[in-house]
């Protein structure tokens, strides 16, 4: 027998929505026609048997909803949707348990929305860009809130996580300017990667005791963050005057962009720095860095506008991407002889005037000391053997570029290794690989140097 073929079905919808709908009646209220496809398989030796299937139903011009084992998953909204908006609990007598990914994103004329505590989970970048959005309630049911769940809602003042939350997605406050305070409730165990990244609002954090993971750059971009406070129970983490490290003090993982005075000594025994750990403190004007530490890792010191002083312990073998990118007044850095790589960016659009590059650097990455203006003359170490390609970018008042080996690698187009540069270039004599230009500039002897 022959399957039977689909067919639609025209039925209306009691929905509890507020903002988006009529005045209740009676506790329920009428909405638009919904269309309801209705699907059905073949059993096997020719019997048809009729099952019930995930229903794909949009309710216009409100939401959009989907029925599954008994359970709704709402999965869009009209974007032209305005105000306050009630989520209901119940959808033809069946819970409202999750709000998709992506249901409510670029509903941007929406200004406070209330979940019912039927609601378990709420998916990635559910709301996201919802930027009117001042006002947000959490049913006391939900346990997880998806990665971007409500990056850029940039009008969000507060919000209150629910009790039963246990993970907090990476990004998903993100961009949430306007926010200044949130309690993160002790069942947390987990807070994701740029969690609250570029929060600039907000001025402290408290983490529970429950809390046993937090990945890198949680707090970056908090410009007003003054302090960071750890439960006295965590196991995992600590803070010392307001900067967050791991319980045993080799870590440091944040020091608070806004937190007062001008010059911070990392303490004896920490080994590692994390990723954004010190981005845009822009009060900082000196920082030491212990010896044990072997890796400036990615944007560790970006946008540190005020650093003038930093001195890179001799352990250190590695600068990664963007490690001091944008330092606008650090006019002189020494990397020591154990660093073997300068990472993409990594001194990008610093002040710097002075540099001094050790003898185990092999690479310098792409774009590295990009638009460096103030940067006249610069010496390569025998020991490199590859540039990236814009490595040299803009440094518009570079003028001598000495190489004391052979003739690097350029990652990418040579010829753009100094793209809006002029530098002449200088190299020994015995030195092999050089022609008459190099990346486009002219090549002389060291002895042809004014």
């Amino acid at each position: 027998m022959n399957p039977l073929p689909l067919f639609l079905i025209i039925v209306t919808l009691p929905l509890l929505l507020g903002g988006c709908g009529e005045k209740p009646v009676a506790e329920t209220k009428p909405v638009e026609e919904k269309v309801l496809e209705v699907k059905e398989e073949v059993k096997s030796e020719g019997s048809v048997t009729e099952t019930k299937p995930v229903e794909a139903v949009y309710a216009s011009p409100n939401l959009k909803y989907e029925i599954k084992d008994d359970e709704v998953t709402i999965t869009g909204c009209d974007k032209k949707a305005s105000g306050e908006l009630t989520i209901p609990a119940t959808i033809e007598g069946n819970p409202v348990t999750s709000i998709g990914r992506y249901a409510f994103k670029y509903c941007t004329s929406l200004t406070s929305i209330t979940i019912p505590d039927s609601v378990t989970s709420i998916g990635g970048s559910a709301f996201r860009d919802c930027s009117s959005l001042m006002s947000i309630t959490i049913g006391d049911s939900v346990t997880s809130i998806g990665d971007g769940a409500f990056g850029g809602c940039r009008s969000l003042t507060s919000i209150t996580i629910p009790d039963g939350v246990t993970s907090i997605g990476g990004s998903a406050f993100y961009n949430c300017a306007s926010l200044t305070s949130i309690t993160i409730p002790d069942g947390v165990t987990s807070i994701g990667g740029s969690a609250f990244y570029n929060c600039a609002s907000l001025t402290s954090i408290t983490i529970p005791d429950s809390v046993t993971s937090i990945e890198q750059g949680a707090f970056s971009g908090c410009k007003g963050l003054t302090t960071i406070e750890v439960g006295a129970g965590n196991v995992n983490f600590t803070d010392v005057n307001g900067v967050l490290f791991n319980k045993q003090k080799t870590v440091l993982y944040v020091y608070p962009a806004s937190k007062t005075g001008a010059n911070y000594t990392i303490p004896e025994g920490v080994t590692s720095i994390g990723k954004e750990a010190f981005n845009n403190c822009s009060s900082l004007t000196s920082i030491t860095i212990p010896d044990g530490v072997t890796s400036i890792v990615s944007f560790a010191f970006g946008q540190c506008t005020s650093l003038t002083s930093i001195t890179i312990p001799d352990g250190v073998t590695s600068i990664e991407q963007g490690a001091f990118a944008y330092c606008s007044r650090l006019t002189s850095i020494t990397i020591p002889d154990g660093v073997t790589s300068i990472g993409y960016g990594a001194f990008r659009s610093c002040g710097l005037s002075s540099i001094t590059i050790g003898n185990s650097v092999t690479s310098i990455g792409k774009l590295a000391f990009w638009s460096c203006s103030s940067l006249t003359n610069i010496t390569i170490p025998d020991s490199v053997t590859s540039i990236g390609e814009d490595a040299f970018y803009e440094c518009t008042n570079l003028t001598a570029v000495t190489f004391l080996g052979d003739a690097p690698r350029v990652l990418g187009s040579t010829f753009k290794a100094f793209k809006d540069s002029v530098p002449t270039i200088y190299r020994k004599p015995e030195a092999k690989g050089w022609g008459d230009t190099f990346g486009g500039r002219p090549v002389k002897l060291i002895s042809e140097k004014p």
